[in-house]
């Protein structure tokens, strides 16, 4: 036997002594009779939607989704393939219900006949707990399922059943199996000694996470780059900090966002501080530009470090051909969208100081209180790591979090292989669904 294939035999037998797990793969069958799920239906009646919480619906709210192993870590591929056993199980037994919400608006507190369905859906993957029985209520149990859901597949753990919701929930089962077994071939990839430290940008997860002796130490929202202009997968080094940074503009954005802007408003490259200068460095006066010709001139456009330059208060270099990087931002606000692709391509990283002083931790003279007081000066000062960081920039749109956890997110670049897995989250905010 294969080490590979003996790691799936162990995590199969490890899935199956799972009581709560063989509990879900009973109530997935093929048709959703009460014979299939009588686990549940033979709960204890509840009763209305208002006494139906206890103490042990707690283990599975949104909150304990937050787990502390990374994606990346020795145990990534052993859990993913615990995903899959589980998955297998529930697609070769019929899957799970979809749900047709229609015209009722399914929140806590409301009784309607698709409730009903929903704890069948939830029951099944393991986000609805056995013991919450079957019953038309929307109660504080399927609440708290519909936020574990939620969380799980990297929506607004607010417990409404919003468009993004009900796509999510209604994505096949066999589906997800195939996104996971198309992940396992991913995390396969990478080495196994991954560095004491360092840092993992997941794509379509749209956050960072920095790993230090196998435990998440810190973990940011991120935005990456939108479908036109993807962030590039790349394993590399982060080998610079700058504190206080120059932002040039990549050739890209001149043609594409520059040169119509300033068409409209010759201003705009003095309102935000940037300057122009020809090969020899020599500063250009943007007056003296042709903005309406067909190409963008051969300058350099530069802007200075301060409150508007675009990578606010700190760059962070590794190595690659793209010319991307991390970076601060002023525009906080983007954080708070549903999903962050926004970006021509680098990384902006929210809370992007406390990454800083994690990146250099390690670096002799460079405390919290040293940082801080030169970002306050605004003096362009660049920071060489005395050793350089592993940085991964993976593409993990669904993976085990070795605490029975399976997590899902969008295949927003359409890599996975199915277009139902693109769920369109990168309009906005969640609407919900009338």
């Amino acid at each position: 036997m294969s080490k590979k294939n003996g790691i799936v035999d162990f995590s199969r037998r490890a899935f199956l002594r799972s009581a709560a797990t063989v509990g879900a793969i009973a109530a997935a069958g093929p048709v959703f009779a009460q014979s299939a799920l009588d686990d549940i239906i033979n709960a204890p009646s509840r009763g209305s939607w208002d006494d139906q919480f206890d103490a042990k619906s707690a283990s599975r709210t949104a909150a304990a989704m937050v787990s502390n192993t990374p994606i990346l870590s020795p145990d990534s591929v052993a859990n993913i393939q615990q995903a899959i056993s589980q998955y297998q199980a529930i697609a070769s037994n019929g899957g799970w219900p979809q749900i047709n919400v229609g015209d009722s608006k399914l929140q806590l507190g409301v009784t309607d006949p698709m409730v009903e369905t929903l704890r069948q859906r939830l029951a099944i993957t393991g986000d609805l707990p056995r013991e919450a029985g079957m019953s038309p209520a929307f109660d504080s149990y399927v609440d708290g399922a519909v936020k574990r859901f939620q969380a799980r597949h990297g929506l607004p753990a607010d417990g409404r059943l919003g468009e993004y919701t009900v796509k999510a929930l209604n994505v096949t089962a066999n589906v997800r199996l195939q996104q996971l077994n198309t992940n396992l071939i991913r995390l396969q990839t990478f080495p196994a000694d991954l560095g004491r430290r360092h840092v993992m940008v997941n794509i379509p997860a749209t956050y960072v996470e920095a790993v230090q002796d196998g435990q998440v130490a810190l973990r940011h929202m991120a935005i990456v780059g939108r479908m036109a202009r993807p962030t590039h997968i790349i394993n590399s080094k982060i080998f610079e900090v700058i504190l206080n940074p120059y932002w040039t503009s990549p050739r890209s954005i001149v043609e594409k966002d520059i040169m119509p802007i300033m068409r409209k408003d010759p201003t705009y490259l003095a309102k935000n501080n940037i300057r122009l200068f020809d090969p020899k460095g020599t500063e250009v006066a943007p007056e003296s530009v042709d903005w309406n010709a067909d190409k963008a001139p051969n300058l350099m456009f530069r802007q200075d470090p301060g409150k508007n330059n675009a990578m606010a208060s700190a760059k962070i270099n590794f190595y690659n051909p793209n010319n991307e990087y991390m970076h601060d931002t002023p525009e906080q606000g983007l954080f708070n969208k549903l999903m962050r692709f926004d970006s021509s391509g680098c990384v902006r990283v929210q809370n992007v100081r406390d990454l800083v002083v994690w990146l250099l931790g390690e670096t002799p003279g460079w405390p919290r209180q040293h940082i801080e007081s030169v970002i306050a000066s605004r003096v362009n000062t660049p920071i060489k790591l005395p050793e350089e960081i592993p940085v991964y920039f993976a593409y993990i749109s669904a993976w085990g979090a070795g605490n029975g956890v399976v997590q899902f997110r969008d295949d927003i670049y359409q890599l996975d292989g199915n277009a139902q897995l693109a769920l369109d989250t990168t309009q906005g905010m969640e609407k919900p669904v009338q």
